[in-house]
């Protein structure tokens, strides 16, 4: 594959409330991710651990031409570690849980082109921002958003939502997982995000595009966004990966709804 430069920063913080940081992250170019931890102290941390580390593994032996089917094993290996993981502690603590939400971008070489592969499970999210613009390209795996697409509720309800943070798919959960996964051409975003809601859930997107669009250094970006999120309250841990494509050249053809129906066939079964 063509050799890409990147350029990334990374931020995370506990916030003002958590005693631990449940969320993980994994910035080992050219593999990224970002991972939401559920269930408490040995539960959640430890959950979103074994999907960094699952995925630092693929990041040792990665071949870019075998992206979709590397990412998808790195799933299921995760989620066979969590749940025995889950199962040896409800052996003696009934009701006990870990699970984890995941959101990973990896450089991928489609059709001999270096593109993303972006993949997502939960309400941890990934934005990318195009001339200045913010466009979220992952959907939350979450009660509010079936709430939304099926016109129950708008967008501005589902922000204040009771259940805004029940999330429908998530590692860990015995019923198996089934990720989305996106290919999107590297000049389809100047820049992307992956955070976990402890950053979408405290600040707003307007404010997240703004932070985006005006640190020229993603370090800076990842920084920001971190700080304006605890600034804005700091109620759950605070994660934010940016990554930066050197040179790009712009492209407009990437279709969100058509990608990951595309790259679904072409995974469907597997995990």
């Amino acid at each position: 594959m063509k050799q890409v430069d990147l350029h990334h920063g990374a931020a995370t913080d506990v916030g003002l409330v958590r005693s631990v940081n449940e969320d993980s992250m994994l910035v080992a170019p050219p593999v990224f991710v970002v991972a939401d931890g559920m269930g408490g102290h040995s539960g959640g941390d430890v959950a979103s651990r074994m999907v960094v580390e699952e995925f630092a593994r693929l990041a040792d032996d990665y071949d870019p031409r075998r992206g979709p089917e590397q990412v998808a094993d790195a799933f299921s290996r995760a989620q066979t570690r969590i749940v025995e993981y889950g199962d040896a502690h409800r052996a003696s603590q009934p009701g006990w849980h870990a699970g984890t939400t995941a959101v990973v971008a990896v450089l991928v070489e489609d059709e001999g082109v270096p593109s993303w592969l972006l993949a997502n499970l939960g309400d941890s999210r990934i934005y990318r921002l195009v001339d200045g613009v913010l466009d979220q390209v992952s959907v939350d795996h979450s009660v509010v958003q079936e709430l939304v697409d099926s016109g129950q509720i708008t967008a501005e309800q589902a922000a204040v939502h009771p259940e805004r943070h029940v999330i429908t798919r998530a590692l860990g959960s015995p019923a198996g997982v089934i990720p989305d996964f996106f290919v999107m051409p590297l000049g389809a975003a100047e820049r992307l995000l992956l955070c976990s809601d402890g950053v979408s859930g405290m600040i707003e997107d307007v404010v997240i595009e703004k932070i985006l669009a005006s640190a020229t250094d993603p370090r800076d970006a990842a920084d920001a966004l971190v700080g304006a999120a605890l600034e804005a309250g700091g109620r759950d841990n605070a994660t934010a990966v940016v990554v930066d494509v050197v040179g790009l050249v712009h492209d407009d053809s990437y279709d969100a709804a058509r990608q990951r129906e595309s790259l679904e066939s072409k995974l469907g079964g597997r995990l």
